[in-house]
């Protein structure tokens, strides 16, 4: 499979970059500083801006497939890549896209008509990185395309270790944390599982 990776120098995203490559796919990764990706067999690097459609559309020329691991890191990147990626792979014909998204864009338990960011059940004061990925997951649900969000709670590095749960639209019971190694896997798998596809899926331990 050739797989486009936004986002590939992330903790997440390189994570998905180095299975990706183990698999024995091709793998292209457009990022802004390519000193930061390592040169290796079956990956092509791609200096570019993600908020830039010709330099997307370029990076997706002959693509199966695409993973966004693009985070919000207090910017608007996030939503201002969504409409190039979505666009660029609509214009190559590109159907199935896995991002990585976070819990608080999963549905609330507590308040059933709100999501979890919107409800008592988020702890966090700030809510810019769940209102950018909240966009997002409308873009993608109005996009006709072959979507996947994995909403992972808490984020620390870590390795896969492979005992984790996953729920559509919300978040595993008392689910607190979830390794970037293990959600680099599930968000990998589920890139030609299709388990989840038009779901937002919740993982956690």
């Amino acid at each position: 499979m050739k797989i486009v990776i936004f986002g590939a120098t992330g903790r997440t995203g390189s994570e998905i970059v180095r299975r990706a490559l183990t698999d024995g796919n091709e793998v292209t990764a457009v990022v802004r500083s390519p000193e930061m990706c390592k040169s290796q067999e079956m990956l092509t690097i791609i200096a570019g801006d993600v908020r830039d459609p010709d330099a997307v559309k370029k990076a997706l020329s002959g693509a199966d497939a695409v993973v966004s691991a693009l985070g919000t890191d207090k910017t608007t990147t996030l939503t201002e890549a969504m409409p190039a990626i979505i666009e660029g792979m609509k214009e190559h014909g590109i159907e199935r896209i896995v991002t990585i998204g976070t819990a608080g864009i999963l549905n609330s338990r507590t308040e059933p008509s709100k999501l979890r960011y919107q409800s008592n059940e988020s702890h966090r004061k700030l809510t810019f990185a769940a209102e950018e990925h909240h966009k997002v997951f409308t873009m993608l649900q109005d996009s006709g395309l072959d979507w996947t969000i994995v909403c992972p709670t808490y984020l620390p590095d870590g390795e896969a270790v492979g005992n984790y749960r996953t729920e559509r639209e919300y978040l595993p019971i008392d689910g607190a944390k979830i390794s970037t190694g293990d959600t680099a896997a599930f968000a990998y798998d589920e890139l030609s599982k299709q388990e989840y596809k038009g779901y937002r899926v919740g993982i956690s331990y």
